[in-house]
């Protein structure tokens, strides 16, 4: 095997050292992962204390595994799991993490999904075709005769946000504050995020935080046809949503709404520029466009890792032995490129029909929001290449200093 920077591999004891500040590792994870495919795609990952999975079969079946679940303190306290306590200088993130549909398990979960779900059921999503079509010509027509741009603010950031806060019933010209927002809470899903960035998530979540009560209120005085208004009203089992839920759900729809898309999309357009294939091809039908997306999921996924407690004592079939509480790893961007599963892990196919990715999880937390990128994805790449055929790459991009959202800093263009 080759000498992979920034890890080590003990296949026997299945122990592995791995720097993901090493910037061969986040600028390029995929020399790392098929290191851990060839030895140990299980394997206890020292500098964070407990076990990681990227094998695609581990990886696929452990996000539908209910002996796994996204909370524990459902079903032990602290004491018993020696959990320490809370940050009082988190209080406002926690909060809204407290009620977010991506934290919880049944029965909060199912009863915060049914809510929330008929928004983003794909006949519903279909109908949003004409809007982003037209908004994605209109921000190209907007730096189309500059000649060069920085393409995620200008138009990754753009599309996905104008797009989910339409569909909440948001302001579009709150989408600055609420990217601002987003962009200073999901720092908190770095590894060891230090004690400055917790400040200032903190403060991000409280501004959030009040100016969606203001929203709400407003909602409540003057109801819209959008999917706050409908969260607000609806009702199941003769219950409504309390404020806090209310608040928890939108935080997390507009920042997951965005976010990943946002990723994908700068990684999907500099994979397709570097790969030297034409994107009149990549693009030519439906069919051929669905699987270029697909491959660009699988090849550049937006997300690289998912965290799951122990919900109880477990013993998988490899032997790993689990205690009730124990956290552990599921690496979707190690997952898809599997060779196990993916002939020739390591190259872009965009013809490629070999199953699908997990870019977008699996199982009960599968991403609510797949069917809304899918299209973001499937409606604006094809119309940014075709109205800039001549689009090429400025320089090499700066790849995001992350593990957990993996993307680019900015991804400068001209043409």
């Amino acid at each position: 095997m080759p000498v992979v920077p920034g890890i080590s591999i003990d296949g026997s004891s299945r122990r592995v050292s791995l720097d993901v500040r090493d910037p061969d590792f986040f600028r390029n994870p995929l020399p790392a992962y098929a290191a851990l495919h060839a030895q140990c795609p299980a394997f206890f990952w020292e500098e964070r204390q407990q076990w990681y999975f990227a094998g695609y079969d581990q990886v696929n079946g452990l996000l539908r595994d209910r002996r796994f679940g996204r909370q524990i303190l459902h079903v032990a306290t602290r004491d018993e799991l020696g959990m320490p306590e809370p940050k009082p200088h988190l209080k406002d993130f926690d909060a809204l993490e407290a009620h977010s549909l991506l934290e919880l398990e049944p029965p909060a979960h199912t009863r915060l999904r049914t809510l929330v779900n008929r928004a983003f059921v794909s006949r519903q999503i279909e109908q949003l075709k004409p809007e982003i079509e037209t908004l994605s010509h209109a921000v190209i027509e907007s730096f189309e005769k500059n000649g060069e741009v920085e393409l995620l603010k200008a138009y990754a950031e753009t599309i996905p946000v104008t797009i989910i806060a339409r569909m909440l019933g948001i302001p579009v010209e709150a989408a600055p504050r609420l990217l601002d927002w987003s962009h200073r809470m999901v720092r908190m899903y770095v590894f060891n995020p230090s004690f400055e960035t917790e400040l200032d998530a903190n403060q991000a979540s409280a501004e959030f935080a009040a100016y969606l009560r203001d929203v709400i209120a407003e909602k409540r005085a003057n109801p819209g046809d959008d999917l706050l208004t409908h969260m607000i009203t609806s009702e199941k089992d003769g219950e409504r949503l309390s404020d806090a839920e209310l608040i928890s759900t939108t935080v997390l729809l507009l920042n997951a709404g965005h976010e990943a898309t946002v990723h994908q999309i700068g990684n999907a357009v500099r994979t397709i520029l570097q790969s030297v294939l034409f994107p009149s091809e990549l693009f030519a039908t439906e069919e051929s466009t669905e699987r270029a997306i697909e491959e660009c999921l699988r090849f550049a996924a937006p997300l690289h890792i998912f965290q799951r407690y122990a919900l109880t004592d477990i013993e998988l079939e490899d032997g790993i032995a689990l205690k009730k509480g124990d956290k552990v790893g599921l690496m979707l961007g190690a997952a898809n490129v599997d060779p196990r599963k993916f002939s020739a892990p390591g190259t872009f196919k965009p013809d490629r029909d070999e199953g699908p990715n997990v870019s977008f999880g699996a199982g009960l937390h599968f991403c609510i929001g797949a069917p809304l990128a899918r299209l973001e994805l499937k409606l604006s790449l094809p119309i940014l290449f075709r109205r800039l055929p001549g689009m090429r790459l400025k320089h090499e991009p700066h790849v995001k200093d992350s593990f957990h959202f993996h993307g680019l800093e900015r991804l400068d263009l001209v043409w």
